[in-house]
């Protein structure tokens, strides 16, 4: 699904620019991985990362992007992994927040990592933090809150499609 999503976003010409920041692209490419920890857990969410990486890696050959992308979506599945079972919505939420805010520790560090040698500064790097922090927020928002409106509109209207959840 989540190779689907990749080639018919980028060849759609679906991916938005983030308008303080052209170079970076909001993209539904974590769904599929946020409705994969919704639905089988956190090694099949894990995996569906893995394919993204390899999927935008064979599109586009950018070693680099790839792998920033496959990191982004990791940490926002690794930061919700505590909270995703949680049925009370109020603590829900939590899924959101620590996922956000997990992603947006891990890629403002790997950007602080990787700039300096893209662009030769490490002055140029600390200053896109705060693009980085408020794209990164939105991304991940994004990610999550589609995963879970599919997860939500799955297990309401075709509940045998999951599978069964033994406690």
């Amino acid at each position: 699904m989540i190779v689907v999503f990749d080639y018919t976003l980028k060849f759609a010409g679906v991916k938005i620019p983030f308008p303080l920041l052209p170079a970076l692209r909001f993209d539904l490419d974590g769904v599929p991985a946020v409705l994969a920890l919704f639905l089988y857990g956190p090694y099949s969410a894990l995996v569906t990362c893995i394919v993204a990486f390899v999927a935008i890696l064979a599109r586009s050959g950018a070693v680099l992007g790839a792998s920033m992308k496959a990191l982004a979506e990791f940490t926002t599945i690794l930061g919700m992994i505590p909270f995703y079972k949680v049925t009370s919505s109020r603590l829900r939420h939590l899924a959101l927040v620590f996922g956000v805010s997990t992603r947006v520790l891990v890629m403002v560090l790997a950007n602080l990592v990787a700039w300096p040698f893209l662009f030769k500064s490490m002055e140029t790097a600390i200053a896109f933090i705060p693009f980085l922090v408020l794209f990164n927020a939105i991304a991940g928002a994004i990610s999550i809150a589609g995963g879970y409106v599919i997860y939500e509109a799955v297990a309401k209207r075709a509940s045998h499609l999951l599978p069964n959840k033994k406690t």
